[in-house]
């Protein structure tokens, strides 16, 4: 059976590493203008099935953050 053509493409599209596209090879937890971009409204680290990180990237974003959250750069929570 043929599929139609999604005039507005195809929504299970593979998601691009931003990471990787970007060619950051470390994350620095002191960047905090690209760890935002990985954190909710409420604060919380958006999981790689949205971001579109590899496994290794990923982790690397979160140990990032936790360590700017630690040292007070970014909240633990958005009231």
């Amino acid at each position: 059976m043929a599929r139609r053509s999604d005039p507005y493409g195809d929504p299970r599209r593979k998601k691009v590493d931003p990471i990787a596209a970007n060619k950051i090879e470390f994350v620095d937890y002191k960047d905090v203008n690209l760890l935002r971009k990985f954190l909710s409204d409420t604060g919380k680290i958006l999981p790689a099935r949205i971001t579109g990180c590899s496994r290794m990237n990923q982790r690397m974003i979160a140990a990032a953050i936790k360590r700017s959250r630690a040292i007070g750069l970014l909240p633990f929570t958005v009231a």
